[in-house]
Order: structure tokens, then sequence, then C-alpha cells
């Protein structure tokens, strides 16, 4: 996903009511996501579904690494050679 340009990717509710079909064409060939504003305030963003999973994933593999963190601080992590031997058993089977 790209860095939002100021000039041309902040539009208005009522712009984007009227340009619907053009602002998802230009979403979709930027590959930036549009700010959406309502009485001169951000209101939406609208992005590309691909760049939308991928912020998706990404959280969601920061959150994992989060847990993992916590989960090793309290002592409650294994060792590599215990992880690979643990994989190992529950995929000979």
């Amino acid at each position: 996903m790209g860095r939002i340009n100021l000039d041309q990717d902040i539009k208005t509710l009522s712009d984007f009511r009227s340009n619907v079909s053009q602002f998802i064409d230009q979403v979709h060939n930027t590959k930036r996501p549009i700010v959406i504003t309502q009485h001169g305030k951000s209101a939406a963003v609208l992005l590309n579904v691909a760049a939308y999973e991928k912020m998706l994933d990404t959280l969601e593999m920061i959150q994992d690494i989060e847990t993992a963190s916590g989960q090793i601080a309290e002592g409650r992590g294994i060792s590599h050679k215990e992880a690979q031997a643990r994989l190992r058993r529950r995929y000979q089977k």
C-alpha cells in the first residue's frame, strides 16, 4: 500500500458519492488509500482489498509475536531442539 498523496487522496463525502467508481479505480490503480472526509474531518478510508488483507496478515503476525514474547517472559518457552522434536513427532504420523 502506497502512502497517501495529500493532493489527490483526500475526498469529501459528497465528492465520493458522485464518483464512487472513479475512486475505486483510483485506489486499484495507485495502490494508495483514499481518505473520505465528512464535515471537514476524516471519516473513512477506502483501500484496495489486497492492501487490506496484507494489513490484517501483518497485524495478526504482530499479535502472534506479542503473545509469544509474553509466553517466553513467563518462562513458558521451549528450546529450538524441543520445537523441532515436537514438529517431527506431529508430522511423522
